[in-house]
């Protein structure tokens, strides 16, 4: 069975849902959990839902838990990523009020933006270190890459160490979930080929049974359906002919076109939700508050609505309460997740194939993009390992747009492994949507006010 290491267990409901994709399989049921976090108290949370999970499941997984790094990676095969350096407080909060001194507004800010900048150059230090430790005491691991920002931490790692990795999210087979069902398609009866990179790939083909799909998405347009949070990405679909994976918030920033300081009728009009990472970070941690009341005394009569207002207060939507209303009850036990951690693992162990959409260095699978840059793409995964599929060319309006991305990307990592600040500024001021905004003078203050804010959370740059 094989030793599978969670790096960053103390998101506990992330790392819920990994483990029980993976003990949902029975030829991982016995495997090794080394879970690791550098916080006690959420690593304790998490290895006792852990046995929650399993019990629930009348399986019975070799579970650890470690405050030290080597040793819950001694001997792993497999490492899965999924941490946030600097957390919600202090350096989350900080990406997002510092840019608002100089009249610059985000949504998510982990991606892309002087907020992804920060994210990514705060990150990848870390992320190295892990792989120096990988690389002596598992240097045959897989690592399963969760953290954002995703292409940036991925491409470093690529460039920097010699670790096997691949980058994984879920916005391309959930955002397939979403159309079909606004067209009421089943989502097992439809095909579909997405490529570009994280967070800013398309569907090239959306089909079933060989018939084109996309005239029922333009379809939902005409009847006046789009959904309220979904108007960014259906006008990107009237402009580009093609439909972006990743949701409308995050679109909205790795643009020019639709955070404008003097412009609030787009917000309006988009339905862009300003400072949404934010919410979603207190909904998170009053979630997760939830969850570690409960588990500390488990046998006591704990009101779960009355704990769930908490979550109420800090901006939940009906869907998040249901979510962790469901990890409170239990009722999602067993339910595989759309992840594919779990389906890799268990590909690569026993050889049956499954197909799913990883980030990896192009190297010739995107044609006009660079050969450097890290794309995302499908990838036949089985006893012969993570196997990417050569797309070709991208339509050239897509090729362009994904470009301006890559172009902040490529200097962020140089940044990042360089330690030149000077690679910062150039970051920022080729950012689609920092350059919109802000003039360059502006940018330069920006980027020593940001890296000041961040003090110690970022390594020294000259």
């Amino acid at each position: 069975m094989p030793k599978i290491c969670f790096l960053g267990a103390g998101s506990t409901v992330f790392a819920k849902d990994l483990l029980t994709d993976i003990l949902t399989f029975p030829e991982l049921a016995e495997s090794t959990i080394a879970l690791h976090d550098i916080d006690a108290n959420r690593l304790e949370t998490t290895f006792k839902v852990g046995i929650g999970v399993a019990m629930s499941m009348g399986v019975a997984p070799n579970l650890e838990m470690h405050l030290d790094r080597l040793a819950a990676l001694e001997g792993a095969d497999y490492a899965i990523g999924m941490f946030q350096v600097g957390g919600y407080q202090p350096c989350t909060v900080t990406d997002f009020e510092v840019p608002k001194r100089f009249g610059l507004r985000q949504t998510i800010a982990d991606t892309l933006g002087i907020g992804g900048i920060m994210r990514a150059l705060r990150t990848i230090p870390v992320y190295l270190e892990m792989c120096r430790d990988m690389e002596e005491v598992c240097p045959q691991v897989t690592l399963l890459n969760y953290v954002n920002p995703m292409a940036m931490v991925t491409w470093a790692i690529n460039r920097a160490s010699e670790i096997r990795t691949v980058g994984l999210c879920h916005s391309v087979q959930g955002t397939a979930a979403q159309l079909a069902e606004l067209i009421d398609v089943p989502l097992e009866e439809i095909n579909y080929l997405c490529a570009g990179i994280n967070h800013l790939a398309f569907y090239l083909h959306f089909e079933r049974d060989g018939q084109d799909l996309y005239p029922l998405l333009r379809q939902v347009i005409a009847e006046g359906r789009v959904p309220d949070w979904n108007r960014v990405r259906f006008d990107m679909l009237q402009r580009l002919g093609y439909f972006v994976t990743e949701s409308s918030e995050h679109f909205a920033e790795y643009v020019p076109w639709f955070i404008k300081r003097d412009r609030p009728d787009l917000i309006e009009k988009y339905n862009i939700p300003l400072d949404e990472y934010i919410r979603r970070c207190e909904v998170q941690i009053a979630g997760w508050e939830v969850a570690h009341q409960l588990l500390e005394d488990p046998s006591a009569a704990i009101d779960h609505e009355a704990l769930l207002k908490n979550m109420l207060a800090a901006g939940a939507m009906e869907n998040e309460i249901q979510y962790v209303r469901d990890f409170l009850t239990g009722a999602d036990t067993g339910q595989r997740s759309m992840e594919y951690g779990a389906r890799i693992i268990h590909a690569l162990e026993t050889g049956q194939p499954s197909v799913v959409y990883g980030n990896v260095m192009n190297a010739g699978l995107i044609d006009n993009l660079p050969a450097e840059s890290c794309v995302e793409v499908p990838c036949l995964v089985d006893k012969n390992g993570i196997q990417p599929t050569r797309v070709g060319k991208l339509p050239p309006q897509l090729a362009a747009l994904i470009q301006t991305n890559i172009n902040v990307q490529s200097l962020t990592v140089e940044a990042a492994l360089t330690g030149k600040r000077e690679h910062i500024y150039h970051a920022a001021l080729l950012d689609p949507h920092t350059a919109a905004e802000l003039d360059p003078e502006q940018i330069y203050a920006l980027v020593d006010a940001m890296i000041e804010a961040h003090g110690d959370w970022l390594p020294e740059y000259i």
